[in-house]
């Protein structure tokens, strides 16, 4: 399961906030998608994504992804989903965070932080630093004391949210994508399959040639998430998860702006 699907199946939505990442990003209403997502593959670059949260027809409030570059030559990428209508009486958010370093065509992990919060359940939060140099990922905070041990990495290890920028960039049609999902004291090998044949998804009064690249949950085949990309764009245009079948959450392009945040 994608990280940004995965806080929005909790529906006590996690906010990560990891070094020198911000909590809170911002969106102008009047940014457009812009036909340079349809472009040909191009190097990691900033931009702010806004996207729609909808469950069976019904819209649970907006979520936000980020890239951006910070200091030392580092990035960061920041999601941050905000429910409305009658989930917002709870006062329940989302954020995530990951600061990594770009090694040639690479991303590398150097941190990752979760916080939940919830206006009725409070908070809980977690921290996890990678130390390329001894091999190893720690977690700390609100985390099972087994996920707390030192967990050994792998080169080409990434959190959830790097595999979402990975995905683009690597989806070609008909190839198969293989990465090593490591999150919160966890390791999972996750396979994606892109389609060999193109579907037009339109965002606003703009149409996109996209490809569906699929996972499927090894233990349970009918758990699958989905994401529509343009291949060399810089994010889904669209995000599925299913469970049993059955649609939980769709999340939907409806902004973007290239460059700083706003």
């Amino acid at each position: 399961m994608l990280p940004i699907l995965a806080v929005l199946a909790a529906l006590s939505p996690l906010s990560v906030s990891a070094q020198d990442v911000p909590v809170q990003t911002q969106v102008r209403n009047d940014a457009n998608v812009p036909n340079r997502l349809a472009t040909q593959q191009h190097a990691l670059q900033s931009f702010v994504a806004q996207y729609n949260v909808v469950r069976n027809g019904m819209n649970l409030g907006r979520a936000t992804l980020q890239v951006q570059p910070t200091q030392g030559n580092r990035w960061r990428a920041d999601l941050l989903m905000r429910a409305t209508g009658f989930l917002s009486i709870a006062g329940i958010h989302a954020d995530t965070s990951t600061v990594f370093d770009v090694v040639g065509s690479g991303l590398r992990p150097i941190s990752q932080a979760t916080t939940r919060r919830s206006g009725m359940f409070g908070s809980k939060q977690s921290v996890g630093v990678f130390n390329w140099g001894a091999q190893v990922a720690n977690w700390s905070g609100d985390v099972k004391d087994a996920r707390k041990r030192p967990v050994t990495l792998q080169d080409g290890d990434l959190t959830g949210l790097l595999i979402n920028l990975a995905v683009v960039r690597d989806a070609k049609p008909g190839k198969t994508l293989n990465y090593r999902f490591v999150d919160e004291g966890r390791t999972r090998n996750h396979t994606y399959q892109v389609a060999s044949t193109p579907e037009n998804i339109k965002v606003g009064d703009m149409e996109y040639e996209t490809y569906r690249v699929t996972r499927t949950d090894a233990q349970k085949s009918s758990d699958e998430t989905v994401l529509w990309v343009v291949p060399g764009g810089d994010t889904p245009i669209r995000m599925q998860q299913r469970e049993d079948g059955k649609e939980t959450f769709n999340l939907q392009l409806i902004e973007y702006r290239k460059g700083a945040s706003a």
